[in-house]
């Protein structure tokens, strides 16, 4: 956090260049013209990368070398040298008081950027490498980097059941979409250890959408997501898919889609003709993944509005355990497109 509030050398090296500049300036003119003028404006340079105290110091220093300059120039009380000694002062005066309210803003900044990384990982915690009979890893990178939460959810806990994972993307953006993230969330983390049917799981948290859709006025609020059980003594995955992108299983040289029985996104539940879907159950051969994922991941557009072609890069790993998908897609999907429009998570899953 300190280092994105770490002033550029640029700008610290900016007075030096000002001086030197007016030091070649008045070599480079008749003695009789007096160019310190020039220095009027460094103390508010100086208040860029300083606090109030350098940029007073910075100020007598800055005056004193301009009445050296008018008097080597035998200008030294000369009415527009006065004002420029004048102006000076000011800028001085003005630079102390920019420097005081940079550092003031500085500190709520460093205040903010804590209190999100805190509600980020209160919200979302943070994937455990390992939990239940599983290894995990996980990227999650918002939209807006200086916000920590965007509209896409996930959470992984072991439960009576087995472990359970679910991963998800809000419609919209914003506030109330972070708002339904913590909801979700929150429901699931309750949910998930005192129901015992994975599909009965998600049916709470599309009713927990829609009481939140209906709350606040939004008919048109889901959420897209995919639910997952582990049971540790098979090895066998359960998936519940509510609308969103299937799962990958992803193996050295190998990507498969798990074609999952869709229902429609959490919230809309009561909209569907019949019973729910149900779920579909996975074994995953050995030295394979199960891979979660947003359409931040997809949907990620290069220079050229080309789509991330996910199947195909992940098809040229020759290892494929969840930490080497996770660190790749970080890397790649991010030289693919650059700044990021869509929030990204990602999940990475392996029965070890």
């Amino acid at each position: 956090m300190a280092e994105a509030l770490r002033t550029p050398t640029w700008v610290r090296v900016m007075p030096i260049l000002l001086l030197v500049a007016d030091l070649a300036l008045e070599e480079s003119v008749p003695r009789s013209v007096a160019a310190g003028f020039l220095l009027t404006v460094l103390p508010v340079v100086v208040a860029f990368s300083a606090g109030p105290a350098v940029v007073a110091g910075a100020t007598v220093l800055t005056v004193g070398l301009q009445a050296l300059l008018a008097l080597r120039a035998g200008h030294l009380y000369e009415q527009h040298h006065l004002w420029t000694y004048l102006g000076t002062v000011l800028a001085g005066v003005m630079g102390a008081g920019l420097a005081r309210q940079r550092r003031c803003q500085a500190r709520d900044l460093v205040r903010m950027r804590a209190v999100a990384d805190t509600l980020q990982h209160t919200v979302l915690h943070p994937v455990p490498a390992r939990v239940g009979g599983l290894r995990a890893a996980g990227l999650y990178r918002p939209a807006e980097a200086d916000v920590g939460i965007g509209g896409d959810l996930y959470d992984v806990c072991e439960t009576r059941y087995g472990t359970r994972i679910l991963l998800g993307d809000v419609r919209g953006k914003g506030l109330e979409a972070v708002r339904t993230v913590a909801d979700v969330v929150g429901a699931f983390r309750i949910a998930a250890h005192e129901t015992a049917d994975l599909g009965e799981l998600a049916a709470q948290l599309d009713r927990q959408v829609r009481r939140a859709a209906e709350d606040r006025g939004d008919g048109e609020l889901f959420v897209t997501a995919v639910l997952v059980q582990h049971d540790r003594s098979t090895g066998r995955f359960e998936l519940v898919n509510r609308g969103h992108l299937d799962p990958l299983v992803v193996g050295p040289g190998t990507v498969a889609a798990v074609r999952c029985a869709e229902d429609l996104p959490l919230g809309l539940g009561h909209l569907a003709v019949g019973p729910a879907a149900g779920s579909t159950a996975v074994s995953l051969p050995a030295g394979h993944s199960l891979l979660l994922h947003t359409d931040g991941v997809t949907e990620a557009r290069d220079g050229d509005g080309e789509f991330y072609p996910l199947a195909a890069r992940l098809g040229t790993l020759p290892i494929t355990d969840p930490d080497t998908l996770v660190a790749f897609l970080a890397q790649d999907v991010r030289r693919h497109a650059g700044a990021l429009t869509d929030d990204v998570a990602v999940l990475a899953l392996r029965a070890h």
